[in-house]
C-alpha cells in the first residue's frame, strides 16, 4: 500500500487516479511515499525519510526545495501545460482589459448617479475618456514559449495580431507546436523594441528577475501594454509605475497585487487567477497523480523538474530503480553488483540530468535485501527501490 500525503486540497478528479486498494491518501499521514501539493511552501518542512516523490499540481515549483529533494534522491514532478488554456484565456482577457480600458470604464459606469436620463447624458459625455484601441495589426511579444507561451502566441495570431517570440531554450517538440507565423527574436531587447503588448511565461530565476526594468523601458515603444501572469518579480513594478506616470506605458495588467500597484489608475491587478478554473485544477491534478503513480509503481519518469525522462515498458522481469550522483563508473559498479549476485539483466536504461543520474534495470530473479543494501552502499547512490 502506497501512502500519499496531500498538503493542499487536490482535485478529486486527480485523486481518483490513485486506486484505493493500492493507495492511502490523506492530509495527515505518517511515512508517506509521495506528496501532492499546490501552493504549500515546503522549504521549512522536515522531509520524511520514506519520501520518494513530490507532485506539484501546477507548473511552477518555487515552493518546493528542489535541490534538497535531489540530494535525497527524491523525484519532483509538475504539470506543465495542464493549465495552459486557462492562462491563455486570462492573457487574452488582460490584453482586452488593457487596451479597451474596461476596468476604469466599468468603475465609471457603476458610480453614475441620478435618474436614467441623467445617467445616459453622463455616459455620452464620459465615454470619450475610455476610448481604446484594437488588437488586429498590433504586435504581441511572448517571452517564454513553453506550453502556455505557445497557446498565447497561436491564439494572438488567430486574433489578427503579429507575434514575436523569445525563448532560447525552446525544444524541437515545442517548436513543432508553434505556428510558423511567429517571428523569432534573437534577444529579449530585440523583442521589446518592437512590441505593442508583451507577456511573460517564464519561471522566476536570477536570469528572469526584473526582465522589465527602467533601462529596458526606455527602449520600448510608447503606449506599450505589459502583462505578467507568470511570477511576481519578473517585472520591476516600481519602474513600470514610473513609466506609466511618464506616459511611456499605456497599461500594466498582472496577477500579483501590492500596495504599490492596487490603487494605480492604469494598473489592473488580479488575485492570482492564472490557473483558477475548475478545468485547470482537474487537469493539473490528473496529470501529476498519473506521474506519481507511474513512478511509484513502474519507476517511469515523466515531467520531472530534477530527474531525466526515463520510460521503460515492463517485460516480466524484476525491476530496480536507482538514483545516483552523475559521476563515472556508476553503471559499471551497479552491473558488477548484479553479476556478483548471479543475476542477469533483461533490460536497462540509464539517463542523466545535470548532477543526477537515474537507472531502471529489469533482472531475471527478484533482488534480495542484501543486494539492495549493497547497491545502496555504493558511493554516490542516493536511493534504491525494488518494484
Amino acid at each position: 500500500m502506497y501512502k500519499i500525503l496531500t498538503l493542499n486540497n487536490i482535485s478529486v478528479a486527480g485523486l481518483e487516479r490513485l486506486p484505493r486498494d493500492q493507495y492511502e491518501v490523506a492530509s495527515e499521514i505518517q511515512h508517506p511515499d509521495g506528496i501532492l501539493l499546490r501552493s504549500f511552501k515546503m522549504h521549512d518542512m522536515d522531509i520524511p525519510q520514506s519520501l520518494k516523490a513530490v507532485g506539484r499540481a501546477g507548473a511552477g515549483v518555487n515552493n518546493i526545495p528542489v535541490d534538497k529533494m535531489s540530494a535525497k534522491g527524491i523525484a519532483v514532478f509538475n504539470a506543465p501545460g495542464a493549465n495552459a488554456n486557462a492562462v491563455k484565456e486570462l492573457v487574452i482577457a488582460g490584453m482586452l482589459i488593457g487596451c479597451r480600458n474596461l476596468c476604469p470604464a466599468w468603475d465609471f459606469a457603476r458610480n453614475l448617479e441620478g435618474d436614467d436620463a441623467a445617467i445616459t447624458k453622463a455616459v455620452e459625455a464620459g465615454k470619450k475618456n475610455f476610448a481604446g484601441f484594437e488588437l488586429p495589426g498590433r504586435t504581441l511579444g511572448v517571452v517564454g514559449l513553453g506550453a502556455i507561451g505557445r497557446y498565447v502566441a497561436n491564439a494572438a495570431l488567430d486574433l489578427g495580431m503579429n507575434v514575436i517570440g523569445f525563448d532560447p531554450g525552446i525544444t524541437v517538440e515545442g517548436a513543432w507546436k508553434l505556428s510558423s507565423d511567429v517571428e523569432q527574436a534573437g534577444t529579449i531587447d530585440e523583442l521589446l523594441a518592437k512590441v505593442d503588448f508583451v507577456t511573460f511565461h517564464v519561471p522566476l530565476v536570477d536570469a528572469t528577475r526584473h526582465m522589465i526594468n527602467a533601462e529596458r523601458l526606455k527602449n520600448m515603444k510608447d503606449n506599450v501594454v505589459i502583462l505578467n501572469f507568470a511570477r511576481n518579480g519578473i517585472i520591476d513594478d516600481a519602474a513600470v509605475c514610473e513609466a506609466i506616470d511618464a506616459g511611456k506605458v499605456y497599461a500594466y495588467v498582472c496577477d500579483f497585487p501590492s500596495n504599490l500597484l492596487k490603487n494605480h489608475d492604469r494598473v489592473i491587478t488580479l488575485p492570482h487567477l492564472g490557473a483558477s478554473t475548475r478545468e485547470a485544477e482537474d487537469n493539473c491534478a490528473i496529470m501529476v497523480a498519473n506521474e506519481i503513480r507511474d513512478y511509484l509503481e513502474n519507476g517511469n519518469v515523466r515531467n520531472s523538474v530534477n530527474f531525466p525522462t526515463v520510460v521503460m515498458a515492463r517485460n516480466g522481469g524484476h525491476r530496480l530503480a536507482i538514483v545516483n550522483s552523475n559521476v563515472p563508473n556508476m553503471v559499471g559498479q551497479i552491473s558488477s553488483a548484479l553479476a556478483d549476485a548471479g543475476l542477469n539483466i533483461i533490460d536497462m536504461i540509464n539517463k542523466s540530468r545535470d548532477d543526477l543520474a537515474y537507472t531502471l534495470i529489469d533482472i531475471n530473479e527478484p533482488p534480495t535485501d542484501t543486494l539492495i543494501e549493497q547497491l545502496a552502499a555504493i558511493d554516490g547512490v542516493l536511493a534504491v527501490r525494488k518494484l
